[in-house]
Protein backbone atom coordinates (compact mmCIF):
# COMPACT_ATOMS: atom_id res chain seq x y z
CA UNK A 1 0.00 0.00 0.00
CA UNK A 2 1.46 3.85 -0.74
CA UNK A 3 2.46 6.18 1.79
CA UNK A 4 1.03 9.19 1.54
CA UNK A 5 2.22 12.68 3.12
CA UNK A 6 0.11 15.22 4.61
CA UNK A 7 0.21 18.57 6.39
CA UNK A 8 -1.36 19.91 9.14
CA UNK A 9 -1.18 23.45 10.46
CA UNK A 10 -0.79 22.65 13.88
CA UNK A 11 0.65 19.30 14.14
CA UNK A 12 2.90 19.66 11.26
CA UNK A 13 4.00 16.87 8.99
CA UNK A 14 2.66 13.35 9.08
CA UNK A 15 2.40 9.78 6.90
CA UNK A 16 -0.27 7.85 6.04
CA UNK A 17 -0.40 3.82 5.01
CA UNK A 18 -3.82 4.21 2.49
CA UNK A 19 -5.29 1.99 -0.48
CA UNK A 20 -5.84 3.66 -3.58
CA UNK A 21 -9.15 3.25 -3.04
CA UNK A 22 -9.04 5.41 0.12
CA UNK A 23 -10.70 8.61 0.33
CA UNK A 24 -8.04 11.52 0.77
CA UNK A 25 -7.75 12.87 4.25
CA UNK A 26 -9.15 16.17 4.64
CA UNK A 27 -8.68 16.37 8.52
CA UNK A 28 -6.12 15.60 10.72
CA UNK A 29 -6.28 12.25 12.87
CA UNK A 30 -4.71 14.34 16.15
CA UNK A 31 -6.19 17.68 15.92
CA UNK A 32 -9.00 17.72 13.24
CA UNK A 33 -7.84 20.71 11.62
CA UNK A 34 -7.49 20.88 8.06
CA UNK A 35 -4.73 18.96 6.15
CA UNK A 36 -3.27 19.26 2.80
CA UNK A 37 -1.61 16.57 0.86
CA UNK A 38 1.69 16.61 -0.12
CA UNK A 39 3.73 15.31 -3.60
CA UNK A 40 6.70 13.40 -2.27
CA UNK A 41 9.38 11.41 -3.99
CA UNK A 42 8.68 8.12 -4.06
CA UNK A 43 11.31 5.14 -2.51
CA UNK A 44 12.06 2.63 -5.61
CA UNK A 45 14.53 0.35 -5.72
CA UNK A 46 15.08 -1.25 -8.78
CA UNK A 47 16.80 -4.99 -8.96
CA UNK A 48 18.23 -7.14 -11.45
CA UNK A 49 20.16 -7.03 -13.92
CA UNK A 50 20.06 -3.88 -16.69
CA UNK A 51 19.78 -1.50 -14.29
CA UNK A 52 23.64 0.07 -14.58
CA UNK A 53 25.70 1.63 -17.46
CA UNK A 54 27.84 -1.61 -17.03
CA UNK A 55 25.24 -4.00 -17.33
CA UNK A 56 24.73 -2.79 -21.21
CA UNK A 57 28.19 -3.03 -22.09
CA UNK A 58 28.53 -6.79 -21.10
CA UNK A 59 29.03 -8.84 -24.57
CA UNK A 60 29.26 -12.47 -24.65
CA UNK A 61 32.55 -14.36 -23.84
CA UNK A 62 32.41 -15.77 -27.50
CA UNK A 63 34.11 -12.50 -29.58
CA UNK A 64 31.98 -12.61 -32.82
CA UNK A 65 30.30 -10.03 -33.53
CA UNK A 66 32.68 -7.39 -30.89
CA UNK A 67 32.71 -3.94 -31.80
CA UNK A 68 36.80 -4.53 -31.57
CA UNK A 69 36.83 -6.80 -34.18
CA UNK A 70 34.48 -4.83 -36.73
CA UNK A 71 37.01 -2.09 -36.07
CA UNK A 72 40.21 -3.81 -36.62
CA UNK A 73 39.16 -5.01 -40.12
CA UNK A 74 40.65 -1.86 -41.79
CA UNK A 75 43.89 -2.12 -39.68
CA UNK A 76 44.79 -5.33 -40.59
CA UNK A 77 44.77 -4.43 -44.05
CA UNK A 78 48.07 -2.18 -43.65
CA UNK A 79 51.55 -3.62 -43.33
CA UNK A 80 52.05 -4.01 -39.17
CA UNK A 81 55.59 -1.63 -38.88
CA UNK A 82 58.67 -3.81 -38.42
CA UNK A 83 60.81 -3.78 -35.74
CA UNK A 84 63.26 -1.34 -37.12
CA UNK A 85 60.04 1.02 -37.85
CA UNK A 86 59.78 0.69 -41.27
CA UNK A 87 56.36 -0.48 -42.77
CA UNK A 88 56.17 -3.69 -45.00
CA UNK A 89 58.84 -6.89 -44.92
CA UNK A 90 61.88 -5.76 -46.99
CA UNK A 91 64.52 -8.14 -47.41
CA UNK A 92 67.02 -5.42 -47.69
CA UNK A 93 70.31 -7.05 -45.62
CA UNK A 94 72.32 -4.27 -44.34
CA UNK A 95 75.94 -4.87 -44.45
CA UNK A 96 77.68 -7.08 -46.46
Amino acid sequence: MPLYEYQCGQCGRFEVIQKFSDPVLVHCPTCGKDVQKLLSAPAIQFKGTGWYITDYARKSSGGNGSAKDAGGSKDASAPAPSKDGSAGSSSSGGTT
